[in-house]
């Protein structure tokens, strides 16, 4: 089976996860988890379930306390590109091919799927200890880096500074704080809860969190510069967003071949990095490789 295969099946592995998690449509709130099905279901590469997977077996995790944390990584996701589509923020009208969610079920409904998405998210996690109570601890671990990874330390954190500065010609030192903490932190949360949940130890899971780190980054930056160069067929979503809402980004900042090797030299340091703690050319190398040449 080659890389795409492979890809292929585990995507399909994680869509199966997310539908087993979706809550019932019923009740007189049922047009919420419409909403919300609408949104998760979308599509997209579901990277970060798959990257807290492929983590979790890298450190031959074993059992069934990642599943319920691979599908509420994804909700915790979908919910900021919901309110991101938002027409006080982006305001976009497409995502991943289709409408987006404010304009199907209109802006209220917007907002109360992105904030069940996120509330659901951590009900969600919490199944962890039920499937494996033994394993309360980490389970615990885990959900302390998806609370912190996701909120004012981590991907709101960056979010704020990014609507505050939009506009502005912000430092490069700005810029990074922005791209770590808005696309990074998330990217983060997935590989070091995959490290915790399969009992790696500390400074494997800070190796961990450094590899991630770096691949948010480039995986950021590369969103720049497909910003500029793609087309809305391919992405699924409008093109040239970023110079339509007068946003820094590394492309403005640094031009587009600068930003192509600043993509290169993370990924090849996460590479590098992921090497010491294990030298198979697996999936997950594949798989961060692949991140640096898609077109979407």
């Amino acid at each position: 089976m080659n890389f795409r295969e492979e890809y292929t099946e585990k995507k399909n592995q994680i869509e199966e996860i997310l539908k087993e998690f979706l809550p019932p449509q019923e009740g007189y709130q049922k047009i919420i988890m419409e909403a919300m099905e609408y949104s998760l279901m979308a599509g997209g590469k579901r990277l970060r379930p798959m990257l807290m997977m492929e983590t979790f077996h890298l450190f031959g995790g074993q059992g069934a306390a990642i599943r319920p944390f691979m599908a509420a990584i994804e909700m915790i996701h979908t919910y900021s590109l919901v309110h991101d589509d938002l027409p006080a923020m982006d305001n976009d009208e497409y995502r991943r091919g289709r409408k987006t969610t404010h304009v199907v079920y209109g802006e209220d409904m917007g907002i109360l799927a992105g904030d069940a998405l996120l509330n659901y998210a951590f009900e969600t996690a919490c199944q962890a200890f039920d499937r494996e109570p033994q394993q309360s601890e980490r389970i615990g671990r885990a959900l302390r880096i998806l609370a912190k990874k996701a909120g004012i330390y981590g991907m709101i954190g960056g979010q704020v500074v990014d609507v505050k500065e939009s506009g502005k010609r912000v430092s490069g030192e700005v810029l990074d704080f922005i791209y770590r903490l808005k696309t990074g932190a998330l990217i983060e949360s997935s590989m070091m809860i995959g490290a915790v949940l399969a009992g790696a130890g500390e400074e494997q899971v800070k190796s961990v969190e450094r590899i991630a780190g770096k691949i948010g980054m480039a995986f950021q930056i590369q969103d720049d510069i497909l910003d500029v160069t793609g087309t809305a067929e391919t992405l699924g979503k409008p093109v040239h967003s970023d110079e339509k809402n007068e946003k820094m980004t590394y492309v403005v900042w640094k031009g587009l071949e600068e930003s192509g090797k600043a993509v290169e030299r993370l990924t090849q340091e996460a590479l590098e990095e992921l090497r010491k703690l294990s030298s198979e050319d697996g999936f997950l190398r594949q798989l961060l490789i692949s991140l640096i040449h898609r077109e979407k």
